[in-house]
């Protein structure tokens, strides 16, 4: 019998179980009820939901606009850069990667701001400053449980956005929109699993199927209300939210749907969860969608973090 492509619930819920580390024990429905209950109240209180995530660095929206523009200076956006210096060592490191040397017989040590942007090029710096605004998100101080899945999540947010923005021109999206989107796109998952952690109880865990579907389901929800507090573009919170409708989904949100789902997969195949030939990871991609997710194992945007 000919294998079907596995649904994203499927998907969803080993990778739950995989991030959570889920032992046998189950959660009462009770238990998970009232989890659930809170994260939806969250979900309606967007407010309150963003409070339990860092909010992106202030300089980062003003930063942004200046590469929208297609005509940017390097110097006008050296001069933005140097009022943030995390910012500014996080391009030099960028700049000084092996990669962009080999790729571009660049000279081995870049020195200076301005040609740190003229070696990444607008696209690199729009995903390298992205990447800088969100990777606070990780580093909440919490239980034991947020401190093991939110650095699995980002990593896993990164591989979301690379993929997206690789298969977006094919579907007639735009490229920084779906990257964008998939960095987003989980910071929901980051605060429910923070209601886990200090909601459950230490001998027993919530990881039905049905808790888990509408962990991911409210999540999403969470995700969009939490992007349009931090104003991003219609076309980035649309795309979240659409993501788990494929059947009336815009190219923008299929773009962010394929890459959640290649992500996903990378990560369970990464830490051997599945080998990388298994049917359940292989069945139903395309020869382009196989060219994406090797890609993903070869992704050198997680180095040193």
């Amino acid at each position: 019998m000919t294998r079907q492509p596995a649904t994203i619930a499927e998907i969803d819920a080993i990778y739950y179980r995989w991030l959570a580390a889920a032992g046998s024990a189950q959660a009462t429905a009770q238990a998970e009820q009232q989890i659930l209950d809170e994260l939806t109240r969250l979900a309606s209180e967007p407010i309150a939901g963003a409070a339990l995530v860092p909010r992106i660095p202030a300089i980062i929206p003003q930063l942004m606009r200046t590469l929208q523009n297609e005509n940017m200076s390097a110097a006008e956006l050296s001069r933005q850069l140097a009022q943030d210096v995390p910012l500014v060592a996080e391009v030099y490191r960028e700049a000084n990667r092996p990669r962009y040397h080999s790729r571009y017989n660049a000279s081995p040590s870049i020195n200076n701001m301005e040609g740190a942007i003229m070696l990444l090029g607008q696209n690199g710096m729009r995903m390298l400053l992205a990447r800088v605004a969100f990777r606070p998100i990780v580093s909440m101080q919490s239980g034991g449980l947020t401190i093991r899945t939110a650095p699995l999540i980002w990593r896993q947010s990164e591989k979301c956005a690379l993929a997206a923005n690789l298969v977006a021109p094919a579907m007639q999206a735009n490229a920084f929109d779906a990257y964008l989107a998939g960095l987003m796109a989980n910071v929901g998952l980051v605060v429910a699993f923070r209601l886990i952690d200090q909601m459950h109880a230490p001998d027993a865990f919530p990881q039905s199927d049905a808790f888990i579907a509408q962990v991911f389901a409210q999540a999403r929800i969470l995700s969009v209300r939490i992007a349009e507090l931090w104003e991003f573009p219609e076309s980035v919170t649309r795309a979240i939210g659409q993501a788990g409708a494929d059947d009336h989904a815009d190219p923008q949100a299929q773009a962010l749907a394929l890459g959640d789902r290649l992500s996903k997969l990378r990560m369970l195949v990464d830490t051997g969860r599945f080998p990388a030939d298994d049917p359940f990871v292989m069945t139903g991609l395309s020869k382009a969608e196989l060219q994406v997710f090797d890609k993903l194992a070869d992704d050198e945007d997680e180095d040193d973090e």
